[in-house]
Formats: C-alpha cells, structure tokens, sequence
C-alpha cells in the first residue's frame, strides 16, 4: 500500500490542495478505502481461497463475470509489479548516481539505463525464487522489510513533527486568498480522486490467505485489510503533516522528489535525503511483493476455475505453489521495464481502473451472497446491514466514473491509456472465446469445487443457473 511513489506525488497534493486540503482529502479517501476493506474483511475469512475476488464473484454471479473481474484484477496487479521492477533502478540512480550508466535508448524522452534493466532483472529474479518456494518464506522476508521501513520513516516523519513549525504550514489550502470556496474544494477534490490508487494493496491479503490458511484464525485476516488501511491513513496524514512543518512548503512543490528535498533543506544534511530514499526503497520492496503475490494467485484461480489454461491452476508437487502462474507472472514483470517509467505509468494507471472494476465487484458480491448464500461461514460479518457494502459499492463506481468521465481530473489520458484499456479488453475477449472448449470439460458443480474447494457449499439452483450463463 504504502509503495515509492509517495516520494514523488508529495508536491502534486500540495500544490493541488496545499497540507490541510490534502489531509482532509486522505482523510474521507480512508474512510472510503475502509468500507471498501470491510467487504474484504468478510469476504476473505469466508473464502480464504487463491484468487480472492475470482472466487467472491464466482460464487456471487457466476463464471463470466467472475473471469471479468479476475481477466482485469490480474493485469492490474502484474503492471504494477513491472511498474516496480523498473522503479528500482530510478531510487537506486537517486541515491548513488554513478548507478546511472549503459544508456540504451528513450521511451518518451525517459532514457532507458542497461543498469537498471539489470537491477530490475536480478530483483525480479529474486522475488520470482521467492514466490517460486513459497508464502511462508516471502512473508518472513516481507516482515523485515516493514520493519524495516517503520523505523527508518520513524525518524524522519518525527523529526518534522518535533522539530519543525507550523508557521511553515501557511497557507494551509494552495486556494487560499481566493474568493469563495469553490477552488479550495476544488483542490481537495484532485487529490481526494487519486486517493484509491495510493491505498491499492489491501486487496492483495486474500491472494494468499489459502496458503496460509492452515496456521491463521479467520478472523486475523479481517484485523489485518482493516489494519492496514486505517495505517495507510494515518501513514499518509502524519506525513503531510511532517513535510508541512518541517519547511515553507511551497518551496519545495517544484521539486523532484519534495519529501526527500525538504528534509535536506531543513537539515542541510544529504543524510536525510538518503534516509528518505531508503524508506522509498523499503516500501517499494514491499508493495512489490504483495502484488507480485497477487497477480500470480490470480492467474493460478483463473487456472484452477479452467477459465484459462488448466496448466496454471496446478501447484508446485513440493512447494505447494502456483509455479506456473508465478513464473509466468516474473516474467511479464521482467519484460515491463524495457519499456522505461514513463509507459509503465499509463500501465499502472490503466492497471488503477482495473483494479477498481475489482472493489466495485467484491462489494456487490457481498450483497448478493448475503441474499443467495446466507448459509456460508462467517467469521466476521460487517455490521450495520447493507449499509456499509453500499457505501462501498459507490465509491468504487464513483472511482471508475472520475477515471472515464470527460474532463475529470482523474480521466485515463488520450490515447496511450484508453488504448491498453482497448487492447486488453479485446485480448480477454479473445481468451473467453478461445477457452470455450477448455470451460465445457467441467461441470459448473465441478468448477465449484476447482475454485472454493471444501470452503463453501454446493451451489444453490439460483447460483447454478447464474454460472451457467456463458
């Protein structure tokens, strides 16, 4: 959730918003997120199956929608990896600029170094190994690493909070001295529609929680999506806030990397710019690991559902892991930085939509589940009725709105964005229509049983019927 980027839009949110606009902005943004997070929270401990939102909207609304929500959860999530895969080389290039060397060539006037296709390589290899072996030895990695990037940003997030002014907060809103309200809100409304993006990651706890399903309580797995995005939250406050106080804050909007750049001002120290970029690298690892997790249990569902080939639905005889469906995924991941940052950024922003076509499925497939399988397990059931997976519901619609409508701040850009979009629909159409053959080997009662296993009933006559329209 927490990944690299926040080192770089930093400047954007304040000068979109100024510190209290932004903060206001991430603060409904949270509360949006965690109704959102809610309908995971109950999905995932009643399901605790690969795939996560495949098997929730399987169950829910049958096979097609489900390979829909599945087709653009997966692409979503292996366009962020790659995003990575080549951030890599960009914080490494920051903090020792010799890294910098072997030019190749330009995508979008980003010059493209050999260096950091190699870093991107070895580390792609490195997580594809860990992947490749199992949950359990790339959650003890991941477990360092937050720890890791606890204590780092520990120290610098207070140094601003201790040691900074609120004088350097001023103005609070970028609209300020304007006449009327209207641009203030206006400037909260830019950040408040790029919120979701920061908080994708949440969404990835469920691709793993059959792994690890044998040796954690169910409800622990609706204590950590909710945990993680109330941190997210306040991880994000706290930052603006340091950043705010620490120095005059427009002063480093222009900046290219204005976290970092206000702490050097403030401290005349590269100490601290370095201390910043570490905690950037440490997140980075860690968002990466997470989505490289859950693209390649997707892909595995998918698989297993016999939606795509069967071939990546079948578990490593010794590890236990989608290997197929994992090395598959490294190596998409390693393949993406050869197209340098700049058109891995329309990737990971078309890949943004995708994964919002993902919430919105998850919060009605909890709706209807309630209605058509009210029998199901329930380790922990939102409270309140229906009320908090409506909110959820609109406001993932509301995502996916700003992201296509004309003239929103937010809207996939013309035309390199709306032509992924294009293009991978098409492709998933071409690989439903290919797979006709492979989906009429299995009964949809078989199919059940590929996908949930033993975690939930035979399908009603209702659910039956749902599935069988292809």
């Amino acid at each position: 959730m927490i990944g690299v980027g926040w080192v770089t839009a930093l400047g954007g949110w304040f000068t979109q918003a100024g510190p209290l606009g932004a903060i206001i902005a991430f603060g409904i943004g949270g509360v949006m997120m965690l109704c959102i997070g809610l309908c995971y929270a109950e999905t995932t401990p009643m399901l605790p199956v690969a795939g996560g939102e495949v098997a929730y909207s399987y169950l829910a609304f049958g096979t097609f929608k489900s390979f829909v929500v599945g087709w653009f959860l997966a692409f979503g999530y292996i366009a962020i990896s790659g995003f990575e895969a080549i951030s890599i080389g960009k914080v490494l290039g920051y903090l020792f600029p010799d890294s910098n060397w072997w030019p190749l060539y330009e995508v979008a006037g980003d010059v493209v170094y050999g260096s950091h296709l190699l870093l991107g390589a070895v580390f792609t290899a490195l997580i594809t190994w860990l992947h490749y072996r199992g949950i359990e030895t790339a959650a003890r990695v991941q477990r360092w690493l937050v720890l890791g990037f606890v204590a780092i940003t520990f120290i610098f997030i207070g140094s601003g909070l201790f040691g900074g002014s609120w004088e350097n907060f001023s103005p609070a809103f970028s609209s300020s001295g304007t006449e009327g309200i209207g641009p203030i809100l206006s400037g909260i409304l830019l950040v408040l529609v790029t919120v979701p993006f920061w908080f994708v990651g949440f969404d990835t706890i469920p691709q793993g929680a059959e792994e690890a399903d044998s040796t954690m309580a169910p409800r622990r797995f609706a204590r950590l999506i909710v945990g993680s995005i109330i941190a997210a939250t306040l991880f994000y406050i706290v930052l603006i806030v340091s950043v705010g106080r620490i120095v005059p804050w427009e002063t480093i909007v222009n900046t290219d990397l204005p976290a970092a750049r206000a702490f050097e001002s403030a401290f005349s120290s590269r100490t601290m710019v370095n201390l910043v970029l570490v905690a950037a690298l440490l997140g980075l690892f860690t968002s990466w690991n997470g989505f490289f997790l859950a693209g390649s249990r997707v892909l595995f569902s998918l698989g297993r559902g016999r939606m795509i080939s069967a071939a990546f639905g079948e578990a490593h005889p010794r590890h236990g892991t989608p290997h197929r469906a994992v090395l598959l995924t490294g190596l998409l991941t390693l393949m993406s930085p050869f197209l340098g940052r700049q058109a891995l950024l329309s990737f990971v922003n078309a890949g943004s939509f995708c994964i919002g076509i993902a919430f919105l499925g998850v919060a009605l497939s909890v709706l209807r589940l309630r209605r058509t399988h009210p029998q199901l397990h329930r380790p922990y059931r939102i409270p309140g009725g229906a009320t908090v997976p409506l909110v959820a519901a609109a406001s993932a619609l509301l995502l996916l709105l700003v992201m296509v409508w004309p003239g929103s701040p937010a809207a996939l850009s013309w035309p390199r964005e709306v032509i992924i979009l294009s293009v991978l629909t098409l492709l998933g159409t071409g690989f439903w229509l290919g797979g006709t053959r492979s989906r009429g080997l299995v009964s949809e009662h078989q199919r059940t049983f590929l996908i949930l296993e033993h975690h939930a009933d035979r399908p009603s006559t209702d659910h039956s019927a749902s599935a069988g329209q292809q």
